[in-house]
């Protein structure tokens, strides 16, 4: 769905400093000796290591030792404590180990990528949406299963965004679900080849302040561990994916102690916002904002946890040297470079407002690089909204792509800008004239035979061109070529230059005059098949297409929903071929005809039913304000 013509910001007030540099954060060191007996048998806990905080501001900076614990998931909170080892054999590692522990990690996650599992949002860490395995033909939905067991609807939109399932080398789907009304969430393993449930994990995660409701995105590590957002800023983990049964844990990047002993004050002031990113070491990134005070002043910003439970974390303000930032962007994933050195993430002065692209260390998140989001025609600064998912890709070669709306809004047609940049964010390079909530994926230039071009790699992207703001209604998805430009026929500008765009084929009922308006392309990741050369994406029609790009065509369309007005969607590919899309609150497995062992009870789940079409599409519009009973409602309003 496109974003509303007018807007409120919907952020609580954050925890301020006294200072501008208040960077980091005051932690109070932990003492040593805690224990804390597991809940169950089964429970096992990984011990909790020593890490050094660095806290930097102006010419100064300190460095302070603190702990990270783990906590068997859902453990008592009070009445135990934990175990902790010396960490003295971690502080003695050389350079040299390091190295070639990282060296290692890469080669891991090279040989795993190989083999398609699908560990983050959009598959990888740069977010590349690239599969290694071709695709099974769309010829019949094998099984389905709800991703949200209450969907709230607004008329017949839904304004929720369901965060991306992850696929395991072993074929285990990992499906965040959304079990009640306003929030509450748990994770779910289940056999990719018939959709049953191997395990089912609950969380008491609780969802930051927003409008349309935020993602739940998990990661997967290389080795398999599954980490999932809880309450109060800490992270679950699973090990053992594909069994009924597995260690499981909770970890909190500012120590599991500190959060024990007052869990109802994190609970409610500070959030994990941001789908969680695992790089090649097993670390762990993602954003969380802070809505109030709390016992170790924590601010909103960007989080690390690395594989042996070291954690430490940034300011959103400090990262960018500006006292007016105040958060990372909702449902903005964490992207890094391909040596795993630099993590990408966007921050805003609030909801719907300008902000930064920031470049961190991956190991201390210091900034090594800041670039303001700028509209590519007007020059003002963009707008972030926390509505949207749109994250940072890195390409092949280095380079960086984020999608941001237009400033003034919505004199692009509400489509944003897909801003492209240097790997060290020095340059800014032409961009793509469409950014709005969307991730851009990654394709061989070898994927499109009729290309002549002479860059290596070409960027899928969404493309429509929003009849409610002033487009054609003429919606499509393109592949750009980063390297070469076009002027823009809406504003003008030069941005980056068409290979293919093709239109949907159903005909959008909300504008009954337009002859030439389509439904609009529901997705904010899609997934490349080079081995077919094509790329699946999700409809607001309720369908999923297979996009030739050989002949620029449609030549497999399976209708999954009768269709509804909803916000983005990943689309993604298991280990084997089998493609799975997200319409209408439920997660639909496409491929070949079910085998004789199908799930049918599964297979057959129809999807959750909606209200009448158009019923409150003033959503379309005005999904920034809530309804107060004096905005007249205009059917085909968007």
């Amino acid at each position: 769905m496109r974003q509303n013509l007018s807007h409120t910001k919907t952020d609580q007030p954050q925890a301020k400093a006294s200072l501008p540099r208040a960077l980091l954060e005051r932690i109070k060191p932990t003492t040593k000796g805690d224990a804390m007996t597991p809940t169950t048998p089964k429970t096992e806990t990984q011990p909790s290591r020593g890490f050094r905080k660095i806290v930097t501001g102006g010419s100064h900076s300190c460095h302070r030792e603190y702990r990270v614990e783990e906590t068997p998931l859902f453990a008592r909170a009070k009445g135990n404590r934990l175990a902790e080892e010396s960490e003295e054999g971690m502080l003695m590692r050389s350079p040299i180990s390091a190295l070639l522990i990282a060296t290692l990690g890469l080669l891991l996650f090279s040989r795993l990528a190989d083999a398609q599992s699908w560990n983050n949002h959009a598959r990888d860490s740069q977010h590349t949406a690239l599969s290694s395995i071709a695709s099974q033909p769309l010829n019949a939905v094998r099984w389905q299963t709800p991703v949200d067991l209450n969907p709230q609807y607004s008329g017949n939109d839904l304004l929720i965004h369901y965060g991306s399932p992850l696929i395991t080398l072993a074929n285990t789907i990992v499906v965040p679900v959304k079990t009640g009304a306003s929030g509450g969430f748990r994770v779910e393993g289940r056999n990719g080849g018939n959709g049953s449930v191997i395990w089912t994990q609950t969380t008491d995660y609780i969802l930051p302040p927003h409008n349309w409701t935020p993602s739940y995105s998990p990661t997967l590590t290389p080795s398999e561990r599954l980490y999932f957002a809880g309450a109060g800023g800490t992270v679950f983990y699973r090990d053992n994916l594909d069994a009924n049964s597995g260690a499981t844990g909770r970890l909190a990047f500012f120590g599991m102690s500190n959060y024990n002993l007052n869990p109802g004050a994190y609970n409610g002031a500070v959030f994990i916002n941001t789908p969680i990113t695992s790089d090649a070491a097993g670390n762990i990134y993602f954003g969380f904002q802070v809505t109030g005070a709390n016992p170790l002043n924590l601010q909103s910003g960007v989080a690390r946890l690395a594989s042996n439970a070291v954690g430490s974390w940034v300011s959103a303000g400090s990262a960018a040297a500006d006292a007016a930032i105040i958060k990372v962007v909702h449902n903005c994933a964490p992207a890094l470079s391909h040596d795993g050195s630099t993590l990408y993430i966007a921050v805003s002065t609030g909801n719907f407002s300008r902000g930064y692209l920031l470049a961190l260390n991956s190991t201390s998140l210091a900034t090594t690089a800041i670039v303001a989001l700028k509209d590519a025609a007007t020059g003002n600064d963009a707008l972030l909204p926390d509505d949207g998912t749109a994250s940072p890709t890195v390409g092949p070669d280095g380079d960086v792509y984020f999608g941001v709306l237009e400033n003034p809004f919505p004199s692009n047609h509400d489509r944003g800008w897909l801003l492209h940049f240097s790997g060290d964010l020095s340059q800014t390079k032409t961009a793509g004239a469409f950014g709005w909530d969307d991730t851009a994926s990654v394709v061989p230039a070898s994927a499109v035979p009729t290309y002549t071009g002479s860059s290596s790699y070409l960027l899928m992207t969404k493309y429509n061109n929003y009849a409610g703001a002033g487009g054609d209604g003429v919606n499509k998805i393109a592949i750009l070529d980063p390297n070469v430009t076009m002027v823009d026929p809406v504003t003008g500008a030069t941005v980056m230059k068409e290979v293919l765009t093709i239109a949907g084929v159903t005909h959008d009922d909300d504008f009954p005059n337009n002859p030439n308006a389509v439904r609009e392309w529901c997705i904010n990741t899609a997934v490349v098949d080079p081995f077919t050369k094509s790329v699946l994406a999700n409809s607001e029609d309720g369908k999923l297409y297979r996009w030739d790009l050989a002949n620029n065509a449609f030549p497999e369309v399976i209708t999954l929903t009768p269709g509804i007005g909803e916000a983005y969607t990943p689309t993604l590919i298991g280990p084997d071929g089998t493609v799975y899309a997200i319409n209408n609150a439920t997660l639909f497995a496409v491929g070949t005809v079910p085998g004789a062992d199908a799930d049918v009870a599964i297979s057959m789940t129809a999807s959750p039913q909606p209200g009448p079409r158009g019923l409150e599409s003033y959503l379309r519009h005005y999904r920034h304000k809530p309804w107060n009973g004096q905005r007249r409602l205009r059917r085909g309003d968007r």
